[in-house]
C-alpha cells in the first residue's frame, strides 16, 4: 500500500510573528525559522503508525514549495518516511490552495497513491482547502478529522471527531483522510534516523515532470486574491463567573445553552 502524506514547510509557529507583505500581500518567509509544519508532524506519525500495522506499506512525504523546502522533506525521511518528493519549479510562486491542490493532485495520480493523509490545515494559511481540493481532482472520496484510521481490505475505516463525541465513518480505498490536530504524538528523528535519511530517495520534481500548465497556477493561475491588508478586531470580553454560591449552576446553565452538557 502506498501512503502519501502532503506536507509543508511553514514559518516556525513558535518562535516567528507571520507578517504579510504590503506589495505583493504574500506571507513573509525571508529572514525567518522554517520548519516542518507541526501539525504535519503528527500525520507523519499517523502515516507510519498505520504502515507499521498494515504491513508491506510505504510512507512517502509530499510537498510542493522552493528549494529551500527540501529541508523539511529530511525531515519527514527522518523520522520514518521511506520516501520524498517536492515539486519547485518558479512558475509556482504565488500559487492558491486550489493551484497547491492541482500540483499535489498530479503527483499522487501519477504514483497511484492508496491512501493521501493530509493536516487539517496548515499553520501558515489555515484555509483548510488543500485536502478537500485534492479529493476533489482527483474523483476520491475524502474521510475527514481522524482520530484513529484502519485499513481492513479494500475500505478505510476512521473515528471522527464530531462535536458531541465521535463517529465511526468507511469509505473504499483509495481516499484521503485529514488527520485531526493532536490526534497522534509526534516522533522526533533519532540520531540514527537523520544519518539514514541521507539514503532515502528523494525526487525533486518541475512542472513539466508532472504534466501541469503554467498557466494553472502561481499567480497566472491564482483565483483567490488578497486586496487588502488590515488588523484584526479585538475580541470581546469574555463572560466572568464570581463564586456567590450559584457558579457552579451558571456554569452548568452555560454549557446546557450552547449543547455542550
Amino acid at each position: 500500500m502506498k501512503i502519501f502524506v502532503c506536507i509543508k514547510q511553514v514559518p516556525d509557529p513558535n518562535t516567528t510573528i507571520n507578517t504579510l507583505d504590503p506589495t505583493t500581500k504574500r506571507l513573509v518567509r525571508s529572514s525567518v525559522s522554517l520548519v516542518l509544519d507541526p501539525g504535519d508532524e503528527s500525520t507523519i506519525s499517523a502515516a507510519l503508525k498505520l504502515r507499521d500495522t498494515v504491513g508491506n506499506s510505504e510512507v512517502v512525504a509530499l510537498s510542493m514549495g522552493p528549494a529551500s523546502a527540501q529541508e523539511a522533506m529530511r525531515r519527514s525521511l527522518a523520522m520514518g518516511a521511506d520516501r520524498a518528493f517536492l515539486v519547485t519549479d518558479p512558475a509556482l510562486a504565488g500559487s492558491d490552495a486550489i493551484a497547491t491542490a492541482r500540483v499535489l493532485a498530479a503527483v499522487l495520480k501519477k504514483e497511484g497513491a492508496d491512501l493521501i493523509f493530509c493536516s487539517t490545515e496548515s499553520t501558515d494559511g489555515y484555509t483548510g482547502m488543500v485536502p478537500g481540493a485534492i479529493a476533489e481532482f482527483l474523483s476520491l472520496p475524502q474521510l475527514t478529522f481522524a482520530r484513529e484510521i484502519r485499513v481492513e481490505g479494500s475500505k478505510a475505516l476512521i473515528k471522527r471527531v464530531i462535536p458531541k463525541g465521535y463517529q465511526t465513518v468507511e469509505s473504499s480505498l483509495p481516499a484521503v483522510v485529514t488527520i485531526a490536530s493532536g490526534s497522534y504524538e509526534a516522533i522526533y528523528p533519532t540520531m540514527k534516523g537523520i544519518m539514514g535519511a541521507k539514503k532515502k530517495p528523494f525526487s525533486q520534481l518541475s512542472l513539466a515532470d508532472i504534466g501541469v500548465d503554467a498557466s494553472l497556477v502561481g499567480e497566472a493561475g491564482a483565483r483567490e486574491r488578497v486586496l487588502t491588508i488590515g488588523s484584526a478586531q479585538a475580541r470581546a470580553a469574555g463572560q466572568i463567573i464570581k463564586d456567590d454560591g450559584s457558579a457552579a449552576q451558571q456554569i452548568a446553565d452555560f454549557l446546557q445553552r450552547y449543547q455542550l452538557l
